[in-house]
């Protein structure tokens, strides 16, 4: 993190751009830490809060677009054009596009608010093959969202951040093991029923 923080105080915006960007599309890069540090940078008059919320906005939207774009060009055509992956796959192919047309577009807006969720869900959308509009419409939405609430939360707390920053990252922690034992439960018994 604080190799991030030095980049985003050294280079501004063109880093929280290519940070956001990257952090969405691959490597786990702490982006709400960055978008925070950037809200206090904002209100120590360092940056102008405006233009963090629109490189924030701008780096997420291209990292979340590239993930749909490699998930239905390149996953996509991988599964369906080498044989191992095509044989083993496609049971569960049907299962995905059903669950994503059911649930996936709220994922896609909530999913940036949980760690290592939001860099999965554009893949699978596009290897789902949702429909670009959906797309946008969920992801782009819930992205401006989460950009806010965050670059805004390093605006009003400045240096409150860090002690009120140690709560946050528990009750996520919590709410993400909440999350991954309900799912746990909820594929044990759908399996328990299909017996």
């Amino acid at each position: 993190m604080a190799r991030a923080a030095e980049l985003v105080a050294r280079y501004g915006y063109f880093a929280i751009f290519g940070l956001l960007m990257l952090g969405i599309v691959g490597p786990l890069i702490p982006d709400e830490t960055i978008l925070v540090f950037a809200g206090i940078l904002a209100r120590e008059g360092r940056l102008d809060y405006v233009a963090v919320l629109a490189a924030g906005y701008a780096g997420s939207l291209c990292g979340i677009t590239l993930s749909y774009v490699v998930g239905r060009k390149g996953l996509l055509y991988v599964i369906e054009r080498m044989p191992f992956f095509r044989r083993h796959s496609g049971k569960y192919m049907a299962r995905v596009q059903t669950w994503f047309e059911r649930y996936g577009r709220w994922t896609l807006f909530f999913g940036y608010f949980v760690v290592g969720v939001r860099h999965f869900t554009a893949v699978v959308a596009g290897t789902s093959q949702m429909r670009v509009r959906h797309f946008a419409i969920y992801a782009y939405t819930g992205g401006l969202i989460w950009v806010i609430c965050f670059v805004s939360l390093g605006y009003l707390l400045g240096d409150q951040w860090e002690r009120v920053g140690h709560t946050l990252n528990a009750g996520a922690a919590g709410v993400a093991l909440a999350i991954a034992l309900g799912a746990v439960i909820w594929v044990w018994w759908k399996r328990r029923l299909n017996k």
